[in-house]
């Protein structure tokens, strides 16, 4: 099977687990099948690195030193549905019908294989494919100067409709299921025209302009399509947004 990582776009797992012998062997694990993984030792510092790395996946303990791991699960899940694999001791039925009530996407008690987690985030991931989705469909921002409605794929500038290319739309959906996390310009290839695209990676640029044409006001001074030098492109999350489910 293809690794994460073949071509260029790792999915980023990030472990919450207070047992450094489990991270370890977990990190090393999982890194070895492809994938970009951080950790976190408690509550609180997984919510920092949440907030911060906007992972693809999270391997979650319940037993954490200072925010346990359903209250953290709790608040991942007021802004994000992005996949949750809850890892404990708990294993009664009670213990799981309430994780999944919290929201797990999976459930994996102590002990563990690590193989058989490793197939566990591949096959959540596999399932979330088309990207993480945010937790409302429609969302905008600046009082209504930017919309987009992801059901319907739609994107008004202004109130009136924006005239994106398939493409175009592609590569501002992904970037703002993803807010504030930066993207390569081989990923965004990616997203737009496919793994198999043959052709140079600068292609990327002229779509991001093309698209910012479109939804921002000033072109040189960009306030949602923004450059991460020496990386790529994300979308720079404005302070007012409003969403609707």
């Amino acid at each position: 099977m293809e690794s994460p990582a073949a071509s260029g776009n790792a999915a980023k797992i990030l472990i919450v687990e207070d047992e450094i012998k489990i991270v370890e062997a977990l990190s090393a694990y999982l890194r070895s099948a492809g994938y970009d993984v951080s950790a976190a030792r408690d509550g609180e510092s997984g919510l920092a690195a949440f907030n911060a790395s906007n992972p693809d996946l999270v391997i979650l303990d319940l037993m954490l030193p200072k925010i346990s791991g359903e209250k953290l699960c709790t608040e991942i899940r007021r802004v994000s549905r992005v996949p949750v694999i809850m890892l404990t001791a708990k294993s009664g039925e009670d213990d799981k019908v309430a994780g999944f009530a919290l929201g797990a996407d999976d459930y994996v008690t102590k002990p563990f294989s690590p193989r058989e987690l490793t197939a566990r985030v591949r096959s959540v991931l596999r399932r979330s494919a088309d990207g993480v989705s945010p937790l409302f469909s429609r969302m905008s921002w600046n009082n209504g100067d930017l919309e987009i409605d992801l059901e319907s794929r739609t994107v008004w500038k202004n109130g009136s409709p924006a005239a994106l290319t398939p493409n175009e739309y592609k590569i501002l959906a992904r970037l703002v299921k993803h807010p504030n996390r930066a993207f390569s310009r081989e990923e965004l290839i990616d997203t737009a025209l496919g793994e198999n695209f043959g052709g140079f990676d600068r292609t990327i640029d002229s779509h991001i302009k093309n698209l910012r044409g479109k939804i921002e006001d000033d072109t040189a001074n960009p306030v949602y399509i923004l450059t991460v030098r020496g990386v790529g492109y994300k979308f720079g999350r404005p302070e007012k947004m409003e969403t609707e489910h």
